[in-house]
């Protein structure tokens, strides 16, 4: 697979000559990496150039360069070419670790707690926001309501964004700020929950219906969204993460990483999609930008919606919910304005993303691109993201039409006792498929959703050849034919990560003529059980031949 996309590549991964002359010998590692097959690569040592890129990768036993300007001791540790995220949220990251977190909360109840002690320490405060909410995991059985926000901040506006970002739950001062009343109707795209038969709303508002009340935020200033950036940066290089998608950014999103690429302080590359097609106008202007700051930033194309979340029931299906009969989820774009949409995106060769997570939006979008493919020919590379929930007759088709399907090994886990309860056992034939996906020769490139989920790549990686969770459940693994190899699981978050995001060549393996990209860990991924991947430890973290990070360092407070 990686061979066939990468092969053109043309890098010699055998026998690599070693130049008479480097600036950096990175030597006694136990090293591993990618080659254009998608086998893996063993050395123990390698040559970095003082541009920052690989110029040799060393086989123990093979000749050394006689003269070096630096000379790295590795000490026997296991190297990695640095992770690659293809699919997450860098503001959502920063922000979510500055404000309220209620992502492990276990129960209504202690989420009250913890709104309540949050807004007690942050009197100043004019509004409490926060995110990570999840009635599922809390065994609720519906939605919690404003009133019981009220029990606890009455006086002051609460905002509270789900955990997968697709509704909020707001108490009766954010409703009233917003000037939400009985008389709001849903917004085409949205819904707004009510309470019993009534028009009342209930707190609850779901996809689009969620900017009714954003729009009444307290928007961020410039320097509130660079300590989000420097507090993403810091999460996302000790996860050993190097190269991250960004979905969803904003030109606010993108002054704020051009600052810090014109500071110096962007570390962390960033392949950038913009949150609808005026952000992507805004931003990107003609077509998609340069690459910047040495590789650290580029607008790529646009992300855009075609439906919500299995959560809270937006996904798109094409049969309603096995628990809410006449309930199919919803459509955020009809068939025209998403081809529309993609067109305006293809005519400027803008790539174009589309978060699809139900059946019948996978479907939707796979007939979209199968029709626009003879219009907009070339190395379009169409990204699905997401793609859960996919007809099993519907799944040749992203190898057919070369779509990459960008998809969230953890999200499996997490979602798995709610996918059986949403969807009947036909349905789940076509859930998180991504074995069924690789195998007929479309790309799989792998990621978090953070902060949906945990940053951490290793966990990703250990559910995407188990189909378990850190409990080892479900025993044998969730419909375990849809495990993938070692060895694919990596590419997902290496080089089909990079393909995924037109860095190919660039970053992702460390190969010659790459950036020297790699991480320092305490864990063999191919050697290791799954709980010693789940439990990796990043030792340090460098981007183009620079530490950027180090666990020793930070644990002494440096």
């Amino acid at each position: 697979m990686i061979g066939r996309l990468l092969a053109a590549l043309g890098v010699a991964c055998a026998t690599l000559a070693t130049p008479a002359h480097a600036d950096t010998l990175v030597e006694n590692v136990d090293g591993m990496t990618l080659d254009t097959e998608g086998k893996v690569i063993r050395f123990s040592g390698m040559v970095i150039g003082d541009d920052g890129r690989i110029e040799a990768i060393l086989t123990r036993g093979a000749s050394r360069p006689r003269d070096v300007e630096y000379q790295i001791d590795g000490k026997g540790r296991v190297v990695l070419p640095g992770l690659i995220d293809a699919h997450l949220h860098v503001m959502g990251i920063g922000f979510g670790a500055l404000t309220l977190d209620l992502s492990d909360t276990g129960s209504l109840e202690e989420a009250q707690t913890r709104i309540a002690e949050y807004a007690a320490a942050n009197p100043g405060r004019r509004w409490i926001i926060g995110r990570g909410w999840n009635q599922e995991k809390w065994g609720l059985g519906r939605f919690p309501t404003a009133a019981e926000i009220d029990a606890v901040v009455p006086d002051r506006p609460v905002w509270l964004e789900r955990v997968d970002g697709h509704a909020g739950w707001a108490n009766s001062a954010a409703m009233e700020a917003a000037g939400i009343g009985s008389g709001v109707k849903d917004p085409v795209g949205g819904r707004i929950e009510r309470i019993g038969r009534s028009l009342r709303p209930s707190g609850i508002f779901v996809d689009a219906a969620s900017a009714l009340i954003e729009r009444a935020l307290p928007k961020p200033r410039p320097e509130d969204r660079d300590l989000a950036l420097q507090k993403a940066q810091q999460i996302l290089l000790r996860n050993g993460i190097t190269a991250v998608a960004d979905m969803g950014t904003s030109i606010e999103d993108w002054q704020s990483f051009r600052r810090a690429g014109d500071g110096g302080w962007l570390n962390l590359r960033i392949m950038a999609y913009a949150g609808g097609t005026e952000a992507m106008e805004l931003i990107g202007g003609p077509g998609p930008s340069p690459w910047l700051y040495q590789d650290r930033l580029r607008l790529n194309g646009v992300k855009l919606y075609l439906d919500g979340a299995l959560g809270s029931r937006g996904a798109w299906l094409k049969k309603p919910y096995a628990d809410d009969p006449g309930n199919r989820g919803l459509a955020l774009l009809t068939p025209a304005q998403l081809r529309n949409l993609m067109s305006r995106a293809a005519l400027d060769k803008f790539q174009v993303a589309v978060h699809a997570i139900g059946d019948q939006a996978n479907a939707e979008i796979l007939a979209a691109i199968g029709e626009l493919s003879d219009t907009y020919t070339g190395d379009r590379r169409w990204r699905i993201e997401h793609a859960q929930i996919v007809d099993t007759t519907d799944i040749a088709l992203f190898a057919k039409h070369g779509v990459i399907a960008s998809m969230q090994p953890v999200h499996q886990t997490s979602d798995r006792l709610m996918a059986e309860a949403r969807l009947d056992p036909t349905r789940l034939a076509g859930a998180y498929a991504w074995k069924s996906i690789d195998a007929r020769g479309a790309v799989l490139a792998f990621g978090s959703d953070a902060p949906v989920e945990s940053p951490n790549p290793f966990a990703g990686l250990a559910t995407a050849f188990t189909r378990q969770d850190s409990n080892d459940r479900p025993f044998g693994g969730w419909l375990p034919a849809e495990r993938v190899s070692r060895e694919a699981a990596l590419a997902g978050f290496t080089a089909n990560a990079a393909y995924a995001g037109y860095a190919d060549g660039l970053f992702g393996r460390l190969l010659p003529g790459e950036q020297a990209d790699f991480i320092f860990v305490d864990t063999d991924p191919m050697l290791a059980t799954p709980k010693q991947v789940r439990e990796t430890q990043v030792l340090e973290t460098w981007v183009g031949g620079r530490r950027v990070y180090s666990k020793e360092s930070t644990d002494k407070g440096g």
